[in-house]
């Protein structure tokens, strides 16, 4: 089939992080001159998904649940993706688009969220109980509660470029910061979580051009574990960080597959064209041959497709599709001995989002069983996690991501990983929903689980990009 509109605007990125004790020379030379020894982190230690789905009570609800495609918040315009933070208007995120469905990869799907009929319930993973497979007149029940109005105005950042910006007075302010005995830490911390992305690579460059010092090596010199961690992210550019991660899900010896999934499954056509670039000219590395040699099957396969960049971005639904498809993947599994995994694979890795939600709305009606379940009863491990990922982003992605948050934080220890890749990667794209949406899937707000699980600078610098 074509794939038309590519590439669209490029938008934001992700992470994982290096294993300690690897690689003093990461990354080679190149634009992004990060010094060595980035602490150690895990990114690998997202607890285990229940063999019936995501983690969580469950997996996500059936698509007979959700109302039909055409009201997602912020979808960008027909045939593009959103740009990245700091586009000017109309480009990016918050601006509604007249037709049905979303037109990019990233963007949380096209439905509207509270207000008129068939508001959506919250998809799966909520603490209660089982979430039914099938909602009479696609309503969710009662305990599940709506989302909030706001939610109809459209994704949106925690941070947002700071107005009167001026990158040699914040260069100023962090040399003050860390010059002479002890670090100003708080300083620190209104410079960086009140700066887009793009103000802080200003920051980098006017601090270079007059002290002649590296910023990063600084504050690597000043800070120390989770701070520092959390720190040198927000200094990377996105395209960067994701790609960056990427390398070091792959990295020595194991593999953080939850790494490859939370990025490569979610991110638009351009973004992973950019990723894919990154990864080449910064480490000198093929992406494609790092995954075929970290990774195998159908999960190997997956990934590959993933890393094409080449889904349909078309916001139109072909509901004719959409019924030959749910046929064609229930053929492939509930309806034959064995599975063709390759169908599922060519289905979830070309089908547009809004043609995905489409999909899995006729296959509720004509299996009398949601696509998340079939996949569960079908796939396990690794493959099983992608395919959901992409099915659970085609339906709503800020709450796939505060689902994500959620168990970075529940339960012993907190996987600080990804709770770092998460919160930096999403602040300036759709925090304020993923937060909405954390607060109603779970009866307690992020920023109350964050300052449970998290101490000293570390959580202020949290709660200042995530927000009261």
């Amino acid at each position: 089939m074509s794939y038309p509109g590519y590439p669209p605007t490029g938008y934001p990125a992700f992470p994982g992080y290096p294993p300690a004790g690897q690689d003093s020379s990461f990354p080679p030379a190149g634009q992004y001159p990060y010094p060595t020894g980035f602490p150690p982190m895990g990114g690998g230690a997202y607890p285990p998904a229940p063999s019936g789905g995501f983690p969580g009570a469950g997996g996500y609800p059936a698509p007979g649940g959700y109302p039909a495609p055409g009201g997602y918040p912020g979808a960008p315009p027909p045939g593009g993706a959103p740009s990245y933070p700091g586009a000017s208007p109309g480009q990016g995120f918050g601006v509604p688009p007249s037709g049905a469905g979303f037109a990019g990869y990233p963007q949380p799907p096209t439905q509207s969220y509270g207000g008129g009929p068939g508001q959506i319930q919250i998809p799966g993973g909520f603490p209660g109980g089982q979430v039914p497979s099938q909602y009479p007149g696609g309503q969710a029940p009662a305990h599940y509660p709506n989302q909030p109005a706001a939610m109809t105005q459209g994704t949106q950042g925690t941070i947002r470029p700071a107005a009167n910006f001026d990158a040699v007075k914040d260069a100023e302010v962090l040399r003050k910061a860390m010059k002479g005995f002890g670090t100003d830490e708080q300083a620190i911390i209104d410079v960086v979580s009140n700066r887009s992305s793009d103000q802080r690579q200003k920051i980098k460059a006017a601090f270079k051009t007059m002290y002649g010092k590296d910023l990063i090596k600084d504050l690597k010199s000043e800070l120390s574990g989770n701070m520092e961690e959390l720190i040198l992210a927000l200094f990377m550019p996105p395209t960067y960080y994701d790609a960056w991660s990427l390398r070091n899900a792959m990295k020595g010896a194991g593999t953080q597959e939850r790494v490859l999934i939370e990025i490569l499954c979610t991110r638009s056509n351009q973004e992973i064209r950019d990723i894919v670039n990154c990864y080449r000219s910064e480490f000198g590395r093929d992406i494609e041959k790092d995954i075929r040699s970290d990774t195998s099957g159908h999960f190997e396969r997956l990934l590959v497709s993933m890393c094409q960049g080449n889904r349909d971005e078309n916001q139109n639904v072909n509901h004719q599709m959409a019924q030959e498809d749910a046929q064609r993947l229930y053929q492939a599994g509930e309806g034959k001995l064995g599975t063709d995994e390759s169908c599922f694979n060519m289905v979830l890795a070309t089908r547009s989002f809004p043609q995905l939600r489409a999909t899995m709305e006729a296959y509720a009606r004509m299996a009398n069983r949601d696509l998340f379940s079939s996949i569960g009863r079908e796939f396990s491990g690794n493959v099983e996690n992608g395919l959901k990922t992409i099915l659970q982003c085609a339906q709503n992605r800020p709450a796939f991501f505060a689902e994500r948050l959620y168990y970075s934080m529940k339960g012993a220890g907190t996987d600080d990983s990804t709770l770092v890749r998460i919160i930096v990667t999403r602040s300036e794209i759709d925090l304020v929903q993923v937060k909405q949406l954390f607060a109603q899937m779970y009866q307690k707000t992020l920023s109350t689980m964050i300052s449970s699980d998290t101490s000293g600078d570390y959580r202020r610098l949290l709660l200042a990009i995530v927000g009261q």
